[in-house]
C-alpha cells in the first residue's frame, strides 16, 4: 500500500443510493479515519485538514445523499438511516472498524454512529458541533443565514460572510474561505440542503450521550457564532470518557487553521 497516495474519487451504490467517496491510501496499522462533513459541504471542503494529517493515516470521506457528487435522494434521510447507510458504505469498502471525526452537521452523524454501530467506532472526535435540535443555539441573525445554502453554491458570497458566521479566523482569511469552497466539485442541491436541516431539526444526542462509550475529543472555539462553547461543555460532562479541547478560534479553524488543530487530533488517535 503506497503511504499518502490519493485515488481519484469513485461512487458505489449503497442499498440503491450512489455515494461518492474517496480514500487517501495509508501505510502502517493504524485505524482509518472515517471523516463526515458539515451541511451543504462537499468533501473536498475537508481537504487543508487531510493535508495536515500524518500521510501515513488512511483517510475515508464521502458525500452524503444530496450533496456534492451524491445525488439526493427521494425522501429526506434521518440521521438514524444516515448512520446506517455510513455502515453499509464501510461495508462495501471493506473497512470493520475505523475512528470517526465528524465536523459540525457531520458531528451529530458521529454521534449518532457511535451509539448506533458501537463496534464500528473505535474513537470519535467532535469538532464544532452540538446535540442537535436541543442545544444552547446560536443567535437568531446567525441561524437566519444558515437557513439558505446559498454560501456553498457561492464562493463570493460565503467569502463575505465568513467573519460573521463563522467567527475566528474566518475574520482574517476569507480568501481561504472562497478557494476552499471553489474546490468543490460541485455543490449539493437545495432540496439536498434542506434534507439535511430536516435530519438535525428532528434529532438530539442529548438523550443518549451518556451511552457513548468511546473515548472521545470535543475540539470547540472560543468564537464560534454557530455553535456556542457552552455546547461543547455540556457534551463533555455527558461523554464518559471524552476530554475537551478549547482552542482559539471559529466554526472553521479545522479548515483555515488545520495545522494547529490536527496535532491534537493525532495525538489522540494514536494514544
Amino acid at each position: 500500500m503506497t503511504t499518502g497516495a490519493q485515488v481519484e474519487p469513485q461512487t458505489v451504490k449503497v442499498a440503491g443510493q450512489p455515494i461518492r467517496y474517496d480514500i487517501r491510501r495509508g501505510a502502517g496499522d493504524a485505524t482509518p479515519l472515517l471523516m463526515l462533513c458539515g451541511i451543504g459541504a462537499a468533501f473536498e471542503v475537508l481537504q487543508p485538514a487531510v493535508d495536515a494529517l500524518d500521510p501515513e493515516l488512511e483517510v475515508i470521506r464521502f458525500d452524503v445523499p444530496g450533496v456534492g457528487g451524491s445525488p439526493v435522494g427521494p425522501l429526506p434521510y434521518s440521521f438514524p438511516a444516515l448512520a446506517w447507510l455510513t455502515r453499509r458504505l464501510l461495508n462495501r469498502l471493506g473497512y470493520q472498524q475505523v475512528d470517526v471525526l465528524g465536523f459540525s452537521w457531520g458531528g451529530g452523524l458521529a454521534q449518532q454512529l457511535a451509539v448506533q454501530h458501537p463496534g464500528t467506532v473505535r474513537r470519535l472526535v467532535l469538532i464544532s458541533t452540538a446535540t442537535g435540535v436541543l442545544m444552547v443555539p446560536a443567535s437568531p441573525a446567525t441561524l437566519l443565514k444558515m437557513v439558505t445554502p446559498r454560501r456553498f453554491n457561492d464562493p463570493e458570497y460565503a467569502a463575505g460572510l465568513a467573519g460573521y458566521l463563522y467567527g475566528g479566523s474566518a475574520r482574517r482569511h476569507s480568501a481561504e474561505i472562497r478557494r476552499v469552497f471553489s474546490a468543490q466539485v460541485r455543490a449539493g442541491s437545495k432540496r439536498g440542503y434542506l434534507f439535511q436541516l430536516a435530519a438535525g431539526a428532528c434529532w438530539t444526542s442529548l438523550p443518549f450521550l451518556g451511552l457513548i462509550r468511546q473515548p472521545t475529543l470535543i475540539l470547540s472555539g472560543d468564537d464560534d457564532p454557530i455553535i456556542p462553547l457552552v455546547n461543547a461543555r455540556l457534551m463533555a460532562r455527558l461523554i464518559r470518557h471524552s476530554e475537551l479541547h478549547v482552542y482559539s478560534g471559529g466554526h472553521v479553524e479545522l479548515v483555515t487553521e488545520a495545522p494547529a488543530l490536527t496535532p491534537v487530533i493525532t495525538q489522540f488517535l494514536s494514544s
